[in-house]
Parts: structure tokens; C-alpha cells; sequence
């Protein structure tokens, strides 16, 4: 057998079910994403339709044929440019999960070490920071030091925290 042989030879049928179930997947997160993203996506109309209708139905039976339906749709179009766009999505989360971890971060460090890490913070900023903006973590940086080492209510922990993300999101 030649590799010219293999090439005229069809998927097999565990090839098509694996291929079938992906499609099924991505169209059942369809489902799930948020309407803004949702409606900006390149859908047929069917497809579109299908999935809106979807989102209404709460019985476990008709919402378990409809997303069997929303996955034959998805095997009649070419499903590229809404993996692509999913994918986007799912890279734009893991970013604001990431920033999201770095503040915590660099808030704990400064709420442990104090004005020092707040300098380091400001030093490794990727954005300028105004005075305004550094004069207030300042201080919610000292209040915060000391409801930590007094063992209170971290009240200015979380503004800190707040603050901090605002001014690494510019």
C-alpha cells in the first residue's frame, strides 16, 4: 500500500464521531457566551436561531434535541471562524485571569512589606502612574500595612486592591 492509497481512503467512523463532537461542543457553547459576544459572531441565520432558542428552553429533554440540532447545523458550515473567535475569547479571559492574579500579588507583597514593594510596584508599572493615583495608594498602602499587622478587618486591603488594578488596566 502506497500513501496514495491512503489518501483516496475515507475518515474512518471514529475520525467522523470525534470530528462531529467537537462540532457539537462549539456549538454548544454557543449557549453559554454572552450576548454582546454572541451577536457578534459570523453565524447563518438557522444556526442563529437555533441557539437563541436554545437559551429559552428549560426542559432538560427539548434543550438535550436542540443542541443535537445546533450540532448538525454546525457540521453543514465551516466552523473556523467561530473556533477562531472562541479561541480569541478564551485567550482574552486567560489575560484578565492573569492580571487579575498579578494585582493580588503585587497587593499581598505590598500589604506585607509596605512602601517598598508600592515603590517596586510603581518601578515595574507598565503605565505611568499620576501623583494623584500614587499618593492614594500611599496611603491605602500604609492603612492597609497596619490593618495587617494589627490583625484587623482588611478594609483598605481591598481598596488597595481596587486601586491597584484600576492603574494597572490604563
Amino acid at each position: 500500500m502506497t500513501d496514495l492509497d491512503d489518501q483516496d481512503e475515507p475518515p474512518s467512523k471514529s475520525l467522523r464521531k470525534r470530528q462531529s463532537d467537537d462540532l457539537q461542543e462549539l456549538g454548544e457553547a454557543l449557549i453559554d457566551l454572552p450576548q454582546s459576544e454572541f451577536d457578534a459572531l459570523p453565524l447563518p441565520e438557522n444556526l442563529r436561531d437555533a441557539v437563541t432558542l436554545a437559551r429559552r428552553i428549560t426542559a432538560h429533554g427539548g434543550l438535550y434535541r436542540q443542541k443535537q440540532y445546533i450540532g448538525k447545523l454546525m457540521r453543514k458550515i465551516d466552523a473556523e471562524p467561530i473556533r477562531a473567535a472562541m479561541q480569541l475569547r478564551r485567550e482574552r479571559e486567560r489575560a484578565g485571569t492573569m492580571r487579575f492574579r498579578r494585582v493580588e500579588q503585587w497587593r499581598d507583597r505590598i500589604v506585607r512589606e509596605g512602601r517598598p514593594a508600592l515603590d517596586q510596584f510603581v518601578k515595574e508599572s507598565e503605565h505611568p502612574i499620576d501623583p494623584a493615583a500614587l499618593s492614594e495608594l500611599t496611603t491605602l498602602a500604609d492603612q492597609a500595612n497596619r490593618e495587617h499587622r494589627e490583625k484587623l478587618p482588611p478594609r483598605a486591603s481591598r481598596e488597595l486592591f481596587r486601586k491597584l488594578r484600576e492603574v494597572d488596566s490604563r
